[in-house]
């Protein structure tokens, strides 16, 4: 199976199942307080937002008061609550007396909940997730003092910002760096760097559309560990094909240079252009020279191997710590994580409100969602992404735009707070326009992903 198909199935794997829970805190809160559920649907049953266009489901059961189905418009989901203003803009039973059943009969605080629902559980669902997570894997990081050799400057942009090989970065804003595993969240919202080189420390002014550079980016790894300089594969028809390197020799030296990490090798090799080298490797527990011809290009043609986490401890090069929870007191943690996650994302949407860094640039719809998955399926990624979609589509439920959760509880809070229901044609004018609100947004984020895809 190709890895775009793993992509697709992961995204929608966990589309279907944070919708299908959101949508069922709704319903459970409605059925706590006794309140109808006239629907309970995955996925919409019409083309959202326009709610008489395309009526028709892929699937549906009526049981008791309540009709399940699977709708054909795979952008959300929703339940329908008798008494109430939803995506449906059925508004006809609210022409008539309220029914003791019906969500607008009910009190405000339970109207609160009833539309908290979906948010509460998509938090909690996130923290069980990352408590699950840390209970079955741990929790593996790096600290930054075991870079000893500094960074690995893998990107132009790095370089441009004014980055070297070998920079030890100790603190993003004035805040230390202390695990590698923070540097590209922190570096999202850097302003001034500070960086230790050849012993002195230096600060890094980041421009104000760092962000927009950032998005402009395939990858956003802009550096890696510095890896030993182990050949992995060697390419037909280079200068290194012609020599004796093999996969899995270990280079030590070129040209009496210590080249034992890949940055030390490119930028020895590169400063050799159209030369002949000298290489030591270690092979088979012994010592052997090679000579190599070096392209025009600064290159010689192998590929580097990429060690993973327990080769590199064995060869004595990093620590990873590895910090295993237990069944309880996996769940205070899940919930630390969850609040660190949501405030870093919190932060970053901050950014898309100030045209001057760009960030908007980087809005995505479905398309740059399912590209987060990885293309190899990763139980531990695939519920690690899962949990922090979760975080997210509560955001943004959150968010106080008719329409969405956050709209409603808008609307109730100010009837808790005057004492008295926000007039009906209001709520009604107030929801059209959100939902086409909505609408724009959706056509902006998903328009963008094609874009970039027919740009590349």
């Amino acid at each position: 199976m190709s890895g775009v198909w793993i992509q697709i199935i992961q995204f929608l794997l966990a589309f279907s199942i944070l919708v299908a829970l959101h949508e069922w805190g709704h319903f459970i809160f409605a059925r706590i307080f006794k309140t109808k559920v006239e629907k309970f649907y995955l996925f919409f049953d019409f083309l959202f937002p326009f709610s008489n266009i395309m009526n028709f489901s892929l699937w549906k059961k009526k049981k008791g008061d309540t009709e399940y189905g699977i709708g054909w418009f795979p952008l959300g989901g929703y339940v329908k609550i008798a008494g109430m203003v939803d995506e449906s803009m059925d508004t006809d039973q609210l022409e008539k007396p309220a029914k003791p059943w019906e969500f607008r009969a009910k009190k405000p605080w339970q109207r609160l909940l009833i539309m908290s629902g979906g948010i509460i559980v998509n938090v909690l669902l996130a923290v069980f997730i990352y408590a699950m997570i840390l209970f079955t894997w741990g929790q593996e990081r790096l600290a930054m003092s075991e870079l000893k050799h500094g960074v690995h400057v893998v990107d132009s942009l790095a370089m441009d910002l004014g980055f070297q090989d070998g920079d030890k970065i100790l603190r993003i804003n004035g805040e230390n760096v202390d695990y590698y595993n923070d540097l590209i969240p922190m570096m999202v919202h850097a302003k001034t760097v500070e960086i230790e080189r050849d012993g002195e420390i230096k600060a890094l002014n980041f421009p104000i559309n760092f962000v927009e550079q950032l998005i402009k980016k395939d990858n956003i790894q802009l550096f890696t560990l510095p890896l030993p300089a182990i050949v992995g594969e060697i390419a037909e028809g280079t200068p290194a094909s012609e020599s004796d390197l093999q996969a899995g020799d270990k280079i030590l030296r070129v040209n009496g240079e210590d080249a034992s990490f890949i940055m030390q090798m490119q930028r020895i090799v590169k400063a050799n252009k159209g030369q002949n080298i000298t290489i030591e490797i270690e092979r088979d527990n012994s010592i052997k020279t090679i000579h190599s011809n070096v392209n025009d290009e600064g290159l010689i043609g192998i590929q580097f191997m990429s060690p993973d986490p327990n080769l590199l401890e064995e060869m004595g090069l990093y620590n990873f710590e590895v910090k295993k929870y237990g069944f309880f007191e996996a769940f205070p943690a899940g919930l630390k994580l969850s609040i660190d996650r949501i405030s870093s994302y919190a932060a970053q949407f901050k950014l898309i409100f100030n045209p001057k860094t760009g960030a908007y640039k980087g809005v995505g719809g479905l398309v740059s969602i399912g590209k987060v998955f990885p293309d190899t399926w990763s139980w531990q990624a695939f519920w690690s992404i899962t949990a922090f979609l979760s975080l997210i589509l509560a955001f943004m439920n959150l968010l106080p735009i008719p329409g969405l959760d956050g709209g409603h509880i808008f609307f109730t809070l100010i009837e808790m707070i005057i004492g008295r229901p926000v007039n009906q044609k209001v709520l009604e004018v107030a929801t059209s326009i959100g939902l086409i609100l909505l609408l724009a947004l959706m056509l902006y984020a998903n328009g963008m992903d094609i874009f970039r895809l027919f740009k590349k």
